[in-house]
């Protein structure tokens, strides 16, 4: 690709993506899988115009999309937020994981698409996207109301373990052979981990110094390049970038210059993650999508049941009444970043490729579904059964 061309590629991707999103965004939909949508619009696989024939050109800005994402992500991670809820908040995070993950697992091994695929799509169901989940707290004005910190806190979790799961799928998309090898590359990958979360826990200090400079462009240069050699690093001893991006994160976010990296790092964020989901989107051949419908009609279904579960469970450790657990479940019903990059590491890794649209469909439709349902929350109480929580 010629750099004029590339140019055009990465400029069209960037105006597409706006404009789509920005109409999406007129009637309440999140702009995540709007910028998924401009991409398979303008891919090679959907008729008219294409900006590109193969979207492996632009994997350098594709990594850099899931850089700063999972940097970010780990940035907003606080083990504070998670000690203030208390026993109660765990409780209800990990009952919505056990639940959610369970049952990911369930149906991925009810699919046959394979073991390895199985673990992937129990990630895809199991873990809600906290960028939409925080957008839709603040647009509809709910982030003082009382279940909304429970909702923080069941995020809050949710990072945590995307961490570990990360961690623990390094074998999986390895293609470890054996007990052994398997282990050895878990433990390299939860090595890695416990080196930046205890530089995250006790060298706060020694980060601060490092970036406390007084220029923001300085800070800058410096934290994009620390997380983008963190993700390097991580690839390069064998764990997945993504771990990388993330713990650096959580690395910073124990710093004094926190809040000031966090405000930089927004419109990288927002500029480089719309690359990535929009190059994601190139990849997907909408065909493809109609041959996985019934399994994402299925899925979403099992994410409704499994989330009011969960809510109503949450609801009932609080003390909340019903049409709280409603909100809770109805809230945190969306996937989106976290399950673009389980599919976007499925597919570099070689697993079953009907895992990208299956995971393009069931983004997309319950990004639709999510928003919509979640400001009509107080109307759709009839969704959990009278008795199933206090009344309330």
């Amino acid at each position: 690709m010629s750099s004029g061309h590339a140019l055009l590629a990465v400029g069209g991707a960037f105006l597409a993506a706006g404009v789509l999103a920005r109409a999406g965004a007129r009637i309440g939909l999140p702009t995540i899988p709007l910028f998924m949508l401009a991409g398979i619009l303008l891919g090679p696989h959907t008729p008219g115009l294409s900006l590109v024939d193969d979207p492996g050109e632009l994997a350098v800005l594709s990594g850099l999309g899931l850089v700063f994402l999972l940097f970010y992500l780990g940035l907003e991670f606080s083990l504070d937020d998670l000690a203030k809820g208390g026993r109660k908040l765990v409780g209800a995070g990990l009952g919505y994981l056990a639940l959610n993950i369970g049952g990911g697992l369930a149906f991925g091994f009810a699919l046959g698409w394979g073991t390895r695929e199985a673990l992937v799509i129990a990630g895809v169901i199991g873990i809600s996207s906290s960028a939409i989940v925080t957008k839709l707290l603040l647009e509809t004005r709910r982030m003082n109301n009382p279940e909304s910190r429970l909702i923080m806190g069941v995020i809050v979790l949710e990072d945590l373990f995307l961490a570990l799961y990360l961690a623990i799928l390094q074998p999986v998309l390895n293609r470890a052979e054996g007990f052994g090898p398997a282990l050895l590359d878990f433990a390299k990958a939860f090595g890695f981990l416990l080196v930046l979360a205890a530089l995250a826990r006790w060298g706060g200090r020694l980060v601060s110094r490092f970036f406390g400079s007084a220029d923001d462009e300085l800070l800058t240069v410096c934290f994009v390049g620390v997380a983008v050699l963190g993700a390097a690093v991580a690839d390069e001893v064998g764990v997945s970038d993504a771990i990388g991006a993330f713990m650096v994160g959580v690395m910073l976010a124990g710093s004094k210059v926190a809040p000031r990296v966090h405000k930089l790092v927004l419109p990288l964020r927002d500029a480089f993650g719309a690359l990535f989901f929009f190059i994601f989107g190139l990849s997907i051949d909408p065909g493809e999508v109609g041959t996985v419908v019934v399994p994402v009609l299925l899925a979403v279904a099992l994410t409704i049941v499994l989330n009011l579960a969960a809510g109503a469970f949450a609801a009932r450790l609080h003390s909340f009444g019903r049409e709280a657990a409603v909100t809770i479940a109805l809230t945190v019903l969306t996937r989106g970043e976290f399950s673009l990059v389980l599919a976007s590491l499925a597919t570099a890794a070689g697993l079953d490729g009907r895992i990208a649209p299956f995971v393009a469909g069931y983004v997309l439709l319950l990004a639709v579904i999510g928003p919509l349902a979640v400001t009509r929350s107080a109307r759709l109480t009839w969704l959990l059964p009278a008795g199933t929580v206090r009344a309330g």
